[in-house]
């Protein structure tokens, strides 16, 4: 299978609340990292999730948030991601980030040059990448 998205996370269902209309998953990878969807409920069914089932987390890098250092703030996402800086590839107009996390994945983030240096971002450097359960989508490996 091939995507667009860098951010794919390969890990199991740990947990899901189902509410009428849409419902939480938790999915959390080999490493321990943990990753929260907000899906329609019909979703879960037609993709037969369920405690312990294998599943695939995709989203897109424009999609993440950056916060370098420790924050003073405390944020609404639901998914924050906290690492390290493990690479920055610059563009003429943004720059790839990578950041390291501990359970050994990798997540991307384009940001601006300017937010680059603004927040003093740099290889080894601490960061948090925020993402919205809703941007977080959901796959199954076909049987």
């Amino acid at each position: 299978m091939r995507v667009s998205d860098r951010n794919v996370f390969r890990g199991v269902i740990t947990g899901i609340t189902q509410g009428a209309v849409t419902s939480e998953v938790e999915l959390t990878t080999e490493g321990g990292d943990r990753l929260v969807s907000v899906i329609t409920t019909a979703a879960v069914w037609s993709l037969g999730l369920k405690l312990g089932k294998a599943a695939i987390a995709f989203f897109k890098s424009h999609w993440v948030i950056v916060v370098s250092g420790q924050s003073d703030v405390a944020f609404s996402t639901r998914n924050q991601l906290y690492g390290v800086v493990t690479a920055l590839v610059r563009g003429a107009i943004s720059t790839d980030v990578a950041i390291g996390l501990p359970g050994g994945s990798l997540v991307y983030a384009v940001v601006s040059n300017d937010a680059v240096e603004e927040m003093g971002l740099e290889l080894g450097v601490s960061a948090a990448a925020l993402i919205k359960a809703s941007h977080v989508v959901l796959g199954v490996p076909k049987p």
